[in-house]
Order: C-alpha cells, then sequence, then structure tokens
C-alpha cells in the first residue's frame, strides 16, 4: 500500500507544480511589474474554478463508466495535459495582456480555462482514486503521504522558480514555465503506471442514478449541505490569499521577484511540519479539534500579517506567513480525511466531486472578493497596503465562521442520513420506470 501512496502522492505533487507559478510569480508579475488590475488578475485566475461543477458530473460519470476498464486513469491523463498546457500559455498571455488587452484576455482565458478545466478533471478523479484504493481506516495515513509530497513538491518547486527567475526577464519566466510542465507531466505518468486495476463491469444498474437524483442526494442530506459550506467558508479564507500575498509583500516591503518567491517556499515548509505534527495525532486526537486548531493557527497568521502592514515590520509578516503555514497544514489532514469519511461506498466519485466543487467555488470567491476589494479600498484610501490589510482582516474574519459551523458536522449523522436518502432514490428510480 505504502507503493500505490507514493504513486497517488505523484499525481497530487504533478498538479500541484502546475499551480505553483500561476499562483505565486505570475501574479506577482502581473500585478506589480505589469501593473495589471488585480481584479482583472483575481477574475482570471479564479476563472477555472467556474468550471467546477463538473467535478459533481465527472465523478458521477467515472463511477458508473469504467473507460478501457480503468475509472479514474483516463480522466487523471486528461486533466494532467490540460493543467500543463495551461501553465506552458499563463506567462505568454500575462504579457500579451499588458500589450494588447483584447487578445491577450482571449488567450489569457483559453489558458486558464485549460488549467481549470485540468484540474477539475484530474482532482475529482485522483481523490476518488485515493479514497477507493486507501479503505476507510487507512485514508488518514494515504491523506498524509499524498501532501507531505505535495508540500515538499511545492516548496522545491518554489526554491527552483525563484532560481530560474533571477535576475527576472520575460524569456526565464516562459522557459521556468515550461520547465515546471515538463517536470509536471512526467512525475504524474509515473505515478500512473499500474496504479488502478482494470475493472471488467461497471456499478450494479440498480445505482446507475440519473445526476439530477444524485445531486439532490448531496443537497438534501443536512450534513452534507452543512460541510460543503463549511468547506467554501473555511478555503476561500485559506485559499484566497493566494493571489495577494506575494504582492503585499512587493507593495509593502520593496521585496524583489525572487525573495516574493521565496514566500511560498516558507509558507510551505510550514505547512510540511504540521502535516508530519497532524500525522502524527491521527488516531490519537479527533480531527475535528485537529481542524478547529489548524483554523486558530491560521487566524492568528492573519492577523498578524495584518499588523505587519500597520506597523511596516518585515519580521512580523514573516511571523504571520509562518503562522498561516503552520494553520494550513494542521487543518489539511483533518479537512481531507473528514471529505473522504463523508462519502458513501457506492458514490465515491459523487460525493468527492462535492467536495472538489466546493474547493473550486471556494478560490473562486477567495480570489475575486480579494482582488476586488483590494482594488476598491486601494481607491478609496490611496494606499495599495491597506487594501490587502481589509482583504487579510476578512479572511481572519471567515477562518472563525467556519469554526462555528465546523462545530455542527458529524461523520456519523452524515453516514445515516445517507441511508436514508438512498431508499428514497430507489423509490424514485421504482417512480420513474
Amino acid at each position: 500500500m505504502l507503493l500505490k501512496r507514493i504513486q497517488l502522492g505523484l499525481i497530487h505533487v504533478a498538479v500541484a507544480m502546475t499551480l505553483v507559478p500561476i499562483n505565486s510569480t505570475l501574479n506577482r508579475v502581473m500585478i506589480k511589474e505589469l501593473s495589471i488590475s488585480a481584479t482583472l488578475v483575481a477574475i482570471l485566475a479564479s476563472l477555472p474554478y467556474l468550471f467546477s461543477p463538473i467535478q459533481v458530473a465527472i465523478g458521477s460519470f467515472s463511477d458508473r463508466h469504467p473507460l478501457w476498464g480503468l475509472r479514474r486513469t483516463p480522466y487523471i491523463v486528461l486533466g494532467l495535459l490540460l493543467c500543463v498546457l495551461g501553465l506552458v500559455l499563463s506567462p505568454q498571455a500575462a504579457f500579451l495582456l499588458a500589450d494588447n488587452w483584447q487578445l491577450g484576455t482571449i488567450l489569457g482565458v483559453a489558458a486558464f480555462g485549460a488549467w481549470g478545466m485540468g484540474f477539475n478533471f484530474a482532482t475529482v478523479a485522483y481523490l476518488s482514486l485515493a479514497s477507493e484504493l486507501s479503505g476507510e481506516k487507512n485514508r488518514g495515513r494515504t491523506i498524509a503521504v499524498m501532501w507531505f509530497m505535495m508540500i515538499v513538491s511545492i516548496v522545491v518547486t518554489a526554491i527552483g522558480l525563484s532560481q530560474m527567475v533571477d535576475p527576472y526577464t520575460p524569456q526565464a519566466m516562459v522557459r521556468a514555465f515550461r520547465v515546471i510542465g515538463l517536470a509536471a507531466l512526467s512525475l504524474g505518468l509515473i505515478g500512473l503506471v499500474r496504479l488502478e486495476s482494470r475493472r471488467a463491469q461497471t456499478l450494479h444498474p440498480a445505482e446507475s442514478q440519473s445526476w439530477g437524483i444524485l445531486i439532490k442526494a448531496v443537497l438534501e442530506n443536512r450534513q452534507a449541505s452543512l460541510f460543503f459550506w463549511y468547506l467554501i467558508i473555511l478555503l476561500a479564507a485559506i485559499l484566497g490569499q493566494d493571489i495577494l500575498l506575494e504582492p503585499f509583500g512587493g507593495e509593502a516591503f520593496g521585496m524583489a521577484v525572487k525573495d516574493t518567491t521565496r514566500i511560498t517556499s516558507i509558507w510551505g515548509g510550514c505547512v510540511l511540519l504540521a502535516l508530519v505534527i497532524a500525522g502524527a495525532f491521527e488516531g490519537r486526537v479527533a480531527k475535528r479539534l485537529v481542524a478547529s486548531i489548524g483554523a486558530l493557527v491560521a487566524t492568528l497568521g492573519f492577523i498578524l500579517i495584518v499588523a505587519s502592514g500597520l506597523l511596516l515590520n518585515q519580521m512580523v509578516f514573516y511571523t504571520g506567513v509562518v503562522l498561516l503555514g503552520s494553520g494550513t497544514g494542521l487543518a489539511t489532514v483533518s479537512n481531507l480525511s473528514l471529505m473522504l469519511d463523508m462519502t458513501t461506498p457506492s458514490k465515491v466519485g459523487l460525493f468527492i466531486g462535492a467536495w472538489g466543487m466546493a474547493n473550486a467555488i471556494s478560490r473562486l470567491i477567495g480570489s475575486v472578493l480579494g482582488g476586488a476589494v483590494r482594488d476598491l479600498v486601494t481607491q478609496l484610501s490611496h494606499s495599495p497596503i491597506i487594501g490587502y490589510i481589509v482583504v487579510f482582516g476578512i479572511e481572519a474574519g471567515l477562518l472563525l465562521i467556519s469554526l462555528l459551523i465546523l462545530r455542527q458536522i458529524d461523520v456519523g449523522a452524515f453516514q445515516q442520513q445517507s441511508r436514508r436518502l438512498s431508499l428514497t432514490e430507489q423509490a424514485a428510480l421504482s417512480a420513474e420506470a
């Protein structure tokens, strides 16, 4: 099982590697060096997540319709190819956008759209596969291995990227994105080798329900609905800072591109350490407690980042980044383990798709809200730093709201409601027949 966990981790690593350059260096260059509106950058960066509802359809379809005897692998391959294509095209779109708004926007939509479709295809497929291969008892360990490998790759990618773009030139950035894309594709394909066993049959015909009935099953399960909104609010806060943290470092402290790129490696290193700690808690401390602690630590991190902007103190800023990374790491393992618990054996793909859609919607809300609020407050206050501070303060508040919802989530109640809904679905199917 360890080998399969490592292979799953390689796929997770591959997708994450394509995101790092787009969410860190490219956003910084577009906002700071190219002076493109943060709102426009946020819209482009969030465009992929508009496709997030397709995750539910992909998950449900792949549950019931294997391709060449494989339920997940074909979708993972397609997703990886689209992610790499989007990554390679994205810097070209950024530079074109600065010179020709119309053509740049078209290429930007194509690049970010390709990455987004790839993300949706790959994520729901490999998380469903991880749930199936691990079983209920081993899901926590599988998640810990996958996310440990992912964070290591983020740190290594960020460090390597900072070296490849130093000194910064457009040509250096284009070349760096291509190198990272090729490396990501290679690792992902290696991870897929003999990972999934071929299956001769689909699920039992009685389980091949219409997409509308399956979606209704998610929405009518109160615990599933609560968890859906919890994920959106929590992740909108934690992930919404992705496009703003590095530009904030450049604006508030005059950091160079090389230095702000290293912020991601510092954040990632802290996430990595926290993942190890959270893994040690597995089975000893309740998942909800670890998730709560993680959210509180991340909240404190945002508060310190806000304080660093008010005080113009770079040390306070780095301390906030450390706490934000640590809180994210603690929350990651517990929440992802909860996510895999909030599934049923016959509808793994469906529920994973729903949680993936929540993740994508949260990125959309967090990024667009962050970019728009940053621009609006900057215009009103005539201070870019104040714009960033207000956004980070809002994100701290969202984390506190997510904690209130988390207290109401119960995996046992989810399973009971799912069983009751299953009977309702069967009745609906009988009526349709």
